[in-house]
């Protein structure tokens, strides 16, 4: 069981979309700890967010809750959901998860870039393994969720299912400052990368646990690209690597691959920060 947890079922795919990549390295870099912009530089960022429509409609929002109910008993009952928990209750992964608790008893869950729940099966996916994963283990605590694309319709919906949208597009900017699970599978590259550099820190970085597009994968695609445009949207992915467990998730079956293929969960664990590269 714990050997097939780090594979893939379908390893041969990319992600939906273009690649994200960067270009090697010029010449020798020096290291140097991190200086973490403070949450007030941070601040200034992020954006006060509402949606833009502001109706209610109580049939469609019923309609909206029947949907993802149909798809959390669909997740609930499949193959995928029991192997994803056979994986997280692995000695290996659920020491991963301990460490980053530390004396906490909680590890809060924020959800970004999750799409529209209303329009597409793919995001009431990944919204249903997010709650049943926070009522199955006592140590998830709160969800907050944000998506500018989200509608009040939409909002009111993952109110009800006692989850928090957030008033503020913090950008993947949110800095880690007790145990905080980010679950963010098929975001873009940067929204990635904006997360490890607000969290760019021995610290912070070992609070984070991330659930989200495979950054093996994204280092094996960077001979790919000669574009050097891409350069800015994952150099914190590619220099956080060599401290990250990263474990794979297997899609089981096709009803699944659109909305979680080429995830992982990540784990990060410098112990110095002289071992993190500065970078502009």
């Amino acid at each position: 069981m714990a050997a097939s947890a780090k594979t893939l079922t379908i390893d041969n795919h990319t992600f939906d979309g273009d690649w994200t990549v960067v270009l090697p390295r010029r010449g020798k870099q020096r290291r140097h700890s991190f200086r973490i912009r403070s949450p007030e530089q941070l601040q200034q960022q992020q954006q006060p967010w509402a949606p833009i429509d502001l109706e209610t409609d109580a049939v469609r929002k019923l309609k909206l809750m029947q949907k993802i109910q149909i798809c959390m008993k669909k997740m609930e009952n499949s193959p995928f959901y029991h192997t994803i928990l056979d994986q997280i209750q692995t000695p290996e992964i659920f020491c991963c998860f301990h460490r980053v608790l530390g004396s906490e008893m909680k590890m809060q869950m924020v959800i970004y870039g999750i799409g529209s729940i209303e329009s597409y099966e793919p995001p009431r996916l990944q919204l249903s393994l997010a709650i049943l994963l926070k009522r199955k283990f006592s140590w998830i605590g709160d969800i907050e969720v944000f998506d500018p694309v989200l509608s009040t319709t939409e909002c009111q919906v993952l109110e009800a299912l006692g989850c928090s949208v957030l008033s503020i597009n913090e950008q993947g900017q949110r800095c880690a400052q007790k145990p905080t699970m980010f679950f963010m599978p098929h975001c873009e590259s940067m929204l990635y990368d904006n997360l490890l550099r607000a969290n760019w820190g021995v610290e912070l970085l070992n609070h984070v646990v991330l659930f989200g597009n495979s950054f093996d994968v994204y280092e094996k695609n960077v001979s790919y690209s000669k574009n050097s445009a891409m350069v800015d949207s994952t150099r914190h992915i590619l220099a956080i690597r060599q401290f990250t467990k990263e474990f794979r998730i297997q899609t089981v079956s096709d009803d699944y691959f659109g909305a979680f293929h080429t995830s992982s969960w990540h784990f990060f664990s410098p112990v110095l920060e002289t071992e993190l590269q500065y970078i502009d």
